[in-house]
């Protein structure tokens, strides 16, 4: 990565999310409160020390005020960390949108080593964004403003101690900068290891049955490990290198202060300089060169998340520039909604056949269609075209006339409700991942969607009824619970078109009794498309359609049931 995308980068941190600019100018107002306290702090406890040494009882007021401002200081400290932590979140959360937004149908739709190369950015690679944007920049701030209002407050109490400071305190950052391009280079080096560990691991795994077959896997084991060694090396060449440049703003700062220090003492002595200003100088005097110390330890700490930042920019950038120009007028579609698919064909990218081809299909309002046919006919597929998941290689998918594309696609899914084989369920509770569907949902409503897809008993069994916290994938549910958690989502969302891919699929008999009747109560008066092998599944839908290797061998007919 070259030097001057690495500084586009670090400018557009700042202008990824509109939020972040106005989390930035708080944290300015904070960092410059900051200071203010830093000043008062030190008068207050210079005039305490003076009490001290000199015998004087320390009056009641001052220990209250100095208590009262490091209570000030921990709280603005406070304050700043929540603001930062929350832009870092809007910022993983930005660049993850327009990350997968660049790839038709999701990471799923691409070979096994570009697929891991962006799994790594999006995961593991985004997440090193909070070091720069809590540390870092947080850190930024301070290093700008704080040792301005000291050297301010300094010279004005010891103008030959505020000189020392002038010559000594550019030492720091000229440090900093010298070692940290090197920081910068290894850790460019080291994210591009983590990157290509992460796309050829992807690789290996997309083609271990034809290595096992081929008699290659431990070969392929062979370079895994040596690529990841190579990651390893690279992963501590940079922290040696940050570990160095710790040490050395650490010693550039301690001798800086010995330089103020050693005067002051002497000027003491020989009556030179009152008690408290001494005292007051040497307080503020760490303070100058603490905030630079700790942007220049923070700048390694965050150094990977600014090369995860102009990997991110540059994909995008290039996914925007070979897109081709939007259209000049985007309609939204009105009215009830009418599914279209216009001789539509699709083939996976790690697949030698078409999912789907030649595909002529219309669903019309209030219709509920049942799809049937064997496993791998194309019928989950055209959910996903339906959807917007993947786009036609050729034909068109249209809604109300109009092109799945846009505000059209925005309002289909607005205005849908979709359950699929294995509905994925987040660490939380039962009631957090129902209203995924609608979080301003009332208790109510939440009641009434679970009862609807037979939850009401499960929930009286439950610990703490809907509050019962789950783990990661739905982790303390059954399959037909986490079934039926889904579909429930899918009642409260209260969506004009239903969705079901093989809601039934992997249940016993009896799960999938209870289950069949939530569907079928989700799908009353509404448009539906149900994927489905089962046969007791097709009693409430208006028309069934059969798919056979991708294509509609009997569309069906209407029948009004």
């Amino acid at each position: 990565m070259s030097g001057t995308a690495t500084a586009e980068a670090r400018s557009r941190i700042i202008g990824a999310v509109p939020a972040l600019r106005g989390r930035v100018a708080a944290l300015v107002v904070l960092t410059s409160a900051t200071a203010v306290l830093i000043l008062v702090q030190a008068d207050l406890l210079a005039a305490l020390l003076v009490d001290a040494f000199t015998g004087a009882a320390p009056g009641v007021w001052p220990v209250a005020a100095l208590v009262t401002v490091a209570a000030g200081r921990g709280a603005l400290y406070w304050a700043g960390d929540a603001l930062a932590r929350r832009a870092a979140a809007d910022l993983k959360e930005s660049l993850r949108h327009d990350l997968l937004s660049t790839v038709d149908g999701g990471p799923a739709a691409l070979s096994g080593r570009r697929r891991g190369e962006l799994l790594a950015l999006t995961t593991r690679g985004l997440d090193s964004l909070d070091t720069y944007v809590t540390g870092y920049l947080p850190a930024l701030l301070p290093a700008v403003i704080v040792p301005v209002a000291v050297l301010v407050r300094i010279t004005v109490a010891d103008p030959v101690s505020a000189i020392v400071i002038v010559v000594t305190l550019p030492l720091i950052p000229l440090f900093g900068f010298l070692v940290g391009r090197y920081t910068q280079r290894a850790t460019d080096r080291q994210w591009g290891r983590l990157r290509g560990l992460a796309g050829h691991f992807a690789d290996v795994v997309a083609g271990l049955p034809t290595l096992r077959l081929f008699g290659r896997a431990r070969r392929q084991a062979r370079v895994v490990g040596s690529i990841a060694e190579e990651h390893r090396s690279a992963t501590m060449r940079t922290l040696r290198i940050a570990f160095l440049s710790a040490l050395v703003l650490e010693l550039a700062a301690a001798v800086s202060v010995a330089l103020i220090a050693v005067p002051i003492g002497l000027r003491l002595v020989d009556g030179a300089m009152t008690l408290h200003v001494g005292l007051l100088v040497l307080i503020l005097a760490p303070e100058a060169y603490l905030p630079l110390r700790a942007l220049g330890a923070r700048f390694h700490s965050g150094a990977e998340g600014l090369s995860v930042a102009t990997d991110a920019f540059e994909r995008v950038d290039r996914a925007r520039d070979a897109a081709p120009p939007a259209p000049a007028v985007r309609s939204r579609p009105n009215g009830p909604m009418t599914l279209s698919l216009e001789g539509v064909g699709y083939t996976y990218p790690d697949r030698h056949g078409p999912a789907v081809r030649d595909l002529d299909l219309t669903v019309r309002p209030l219709e509920r269609l049942a799809l049937v046919g064997p496993s791998g006919a194309g019928k989950s597929t055209l959910l996903s075209l339906v959807l917007g998941l993947v786009r036609p290689e050729h034909g068109r998918v249209l809604v109300n006339g109009l092109p799945l594309e846009g505000e059209a696609l925005a309002e289909l899914r607005s205005r849908t409700a979709w359950v699929g084989q294995r509905p994925y369920l987040f660490a939380g509770s039962v009631r957090d991942n129902v209203v995924l569907a609608r979080p301003d949902a009332s208790d109510a409503e939440v009641a009434r969607a679970l009862a609807a897809s037979g939850l009401d008993a499960v929930m009286d069994e439950l610990p703490e009824g809907p509050d019962t916290l789950l783990g990661e994938g739905g982790t303390g549910l059954s399959s037909g619970q986490r079934q039926r958690v889904a579909l429930a989502r899918a009642h409260l969302r209260r969506a004009e078109i239903v969705l079901l891919d093989e809601p039934t699929a992997h249940l016993d008999p009896v799960t999938e009794g209870a289950v069949l009747r939530s569907a079928n109560g989700l799908i009353e008066g509404r448009t539906a498309v149900v994927v489905t092998h089962r046969h007791a599944a097709l009693d409430h839908v208006t028309r069934v359609a059969t798919m056979v290797e991708g294509r509609l061998t009997d569309p069906g007919h209407r029948d009004a049931r």
